[in-house]
């Protein structure tokens, strides 16, 4: 049973990260901008976040949880601002969406690392502190679930949980949630109404950004005490699951949870006796998950539902 805990709770680590990304690449696509951007704002919100907690610590303090939640909003606002450049490419100058996002990925590894050097003298930035909740109190205390969910747990895990929840409800039970899911299919007749198409595509090119810094840092804090200007391509592997997803922030959540799983599962199969015993090579349990995202992408591609108009500008002027 402890095995089956300890893997429930580093899927959660690697699901995370996963489920806030996709949930930015669904509002970026569902108002119709297509943003393969993410890898890049996912670094450059790890690295606003890590690097405040660096200079807490060496500054002589300590990251506390107050620190943390600093961070998290840091990370927030940086990917919110990073993005703005990919919504005014695209929307304003009418650029090529893809190779906006591609421009966006490939400065903000190079900035991340520069601002780096230029201020501590190394690429690395190390940080520590405390970032999860021992136990909460009651629901810790539940069979099972509680020592999944309520003990040992990173609070960006709660944050993203209920980001997750709230997606829905904004995208379904809203009007804006309407007005965004208009502008991502059927762009002329949301202009027809009276609403700007250009406003709702960035605010749903921001709030893609926003997840997305906050995704960069939930990615970090559980797998490594140091950013060094990279996410492992979790940011590509974020849009396999909104396109798994279906663009639907419930099965989206659910296909993070299964490729968190498997993510977990090539990490940590070493300790668990029945795999390890297998003799299977380690590069295989690595590329495992990137194997399975293919395979499953293949047979499920002819069946997208993917907004009719994302990777479309939207004139005005043009009808």
């Amino acid at each position: 049973m402890e095995l089956i805990i300890f893997v429930f709770q580093q899927m959660l680590n690697f699901s995370v990260p996963l489920m806030a990304v996709a949930l930015a690449a669904m509002f970026s696509e569902r108002s119709g901008v297509i943003n393969i951007g993410l890898e890049g704002i996912m670094v450059i919100g790890a690295f606003a976040g890590t690097l405040y907690m660096h200079m807490i610590v060496e500054g002589g303090g300590t990251v506390t949880m107050g620190h943390l939640w600093i961070a998290i909003l840091i990370s927030i606002v940086a990917g919110t601002v990073y993005s703005a450049f990919h919504a005014f490419a695209s929307i304003n100058m009418f650029a090529d969406q893809t190779i906006s996002g591609t421009a966006i990925n490939m400065f903000a590894g190079a900035f991340a690392i520069f601002v780096a050097r230029s201020l501590i003298g190394i690429q690395q930035i190390s940080f520590s502190g405390t970032f999860t909740l021992d136990k909460v109190p009651l629901l810790g205390d539940i069979p099972i679930i509680g020592e999944i969910l309520f003990q040992n747990t990173y609070v960006t895990t709660y944050l993203v949980l209920l980001l997750w929840a709230v997606s829905y409800m904004l995208l379904f039970k809203t009007s804006f949630g309407l007005r965004l899911r208009s502008a991502g299919e059927f762009p002329q007749a949301t202009d027809a109404a009276g609403i700007s198409v250009a406003r709702i595509r960035w605010a749903g090119v921001l709030i893609s950004g926003a997840l997305g810094g906050l995704g960069g840092l939930a990615y970090i804090l559980p797998v490594s005490t140091e950013f060094n200007g990279t996410v492992a391509g979790y940011g590509f592997l974020a849009i396999a699951v909104l396109i798994f997803g279906q663009w639907n922030p419930i099965t989206i959540g659910l296909a993070a949870f299964f490729f968190g799983l498997l993510k977990a599962l090539s990490s940590i199969y070493s300790g668990i006796p029945f795999l390890y015993n297998l003799g299977i090579p380690q590069f295989v349990y690595q590329i495992l998950p990137y194997v399975i995202t293919i395979v499953l992408l293949t047979f499920t591609s002819k069946k997208t539902r993917a907004p009719a108009a994302e990777g479309h500008p939207f004139d005005k002027g043009q009808r």
